[in-house]
């Protein structure tokens, strides 16, 4: 088999994400009505109909956006009557994503991902005082270009490192806000063609995330971690993991950086060339495009991209 499902993290979230599949899918709203049960929380308000400053609130994104995942997935596997270990060789998600992955494989039951993902985005909102924090994508330099910007920063007492490697020549940094901002300067002078703060609400992927690694430690340790039924690759190491190293790579996954490009690198060459991007946006599916072109990336987040994906297990 030589599929395999990708699922996005933080920015992919839109006011009326996953409402098409609500309503074409009975399946959907199940899963929608047992992630507001477990909750407490009208998130299907939420999702369709924002407002808007409300669904890009971390703590109701993380959610909403491993809930539109996780109700395209199922959607998914009832439609083609094929469970998970039938359909994909592997599964990765970016950042929040790999949550989502996890859960698709069947790591975690439901409603302990949707008590997590609640609990992780609330814990790295408040890991950080507002304002103090920022990233930033630099576009147009290449991995060695960044890393040399950053071991130039003359401040020792200011964090800044690399959080995301997205695809060729689009990496992301973070760190304190002094430190982005004089790095974003220096990106511009050595000749990058874009470098801009992100509108994020903290420095993910930092050192300063730390006690938010320190919640999520904890509340890993409250929650069953099953045996996985799909391969899953971890962004942490770019390779495939195993149940006894979740727990610590999701830890670790809060400071460290996302190596998106080496982990679909490390999925092509294992001889995975359909990818299907699980949910809500597109943006892993161009992030996939940039760094195999070879490939060829499908999206499955509203009931009329089913049948562009069903020969894929023809």
């Amino acid at each position: 088999m030589n599929i395999a499902f990708v699922y996005p993290g933080q920015g992919s979230q839109v006011t009326g994400m996953a409402q098409d599949l609500y309503n074409n899918f009975p399946k959907a709203k199940e899963i929608l009505y047992e992630v507001c049960d477990v909750l407490k929380q009208d998130l299907k308000k939420i999702m369709f109909e924002g407002p808007t400053d409300q669904l890009i609130l971390t703590e109701n994104t993380q959610p909403a956006l491993l809930t539109a995942s996780l109700m395209a997935q199922k959607v998914l596997e009832n439609e083609l009557g094929k469970p998970i270990n039938e359909l994909v060789k592997a599964v990765a998600g970016h950042s929040l994503g790999e949550y989502s992955a996890l859960t698709a494989a069947g790591c975690f039951a439901l409603k302990d991902s949707v008590t997590l993902v609640k609990l992780r985005g609330n814990a790295m909102q408040s890991a950080v005082p507002a304002g103090e924090g920022a990233m930033a994508a630099i576009i147009g330099l290449d991995m060695l270009q960044i890393e040399k910007l950053i071991q130039s920063l003359t401040s020792t007492s200011e964090v800044a490192q690399i959080a995301n490697d997205n695809s060729p020549g689009q990496i992301v940094i973070s760190g304190h806000l002094n430190a982005i901002e004089w790095l974003i300067t220096k990106a511009k002078e050595m000749g990058a063609k874009r470098a801009l703060l992100l509108p994020v609400s903290a420095p993910f992927h930092s050192s300063l995330m730390l006690p938010a690694a320190n919640i999520m430690d904890q509340a890993l340790r409250t929650v069953e971690i099953m045996p996985m039924k799909a391969d899953c690759y971890a962004n942490v190491t770019a390779k495939v993991c195993n149940q006894s190293q979740i727990h610590n790579l999701l830890v670790q996954q809060i400071t460290e950086r996302v190596r998106w490009v080496e982990l679909i690198t490390n999925m092509f060459n294992s001889g995975i060339n359909n990818f299907v991007e699980i949910g809500t946006g597109k943006v892993l599916s161009g992030l996939i495009k940039r760094i195999v072109p070879e490939a060829t990336v499908y999206n499955f987040g509203k009931a009329d991209e089913l049948d562009a994906i069903k020969h894929l297990w023809a």
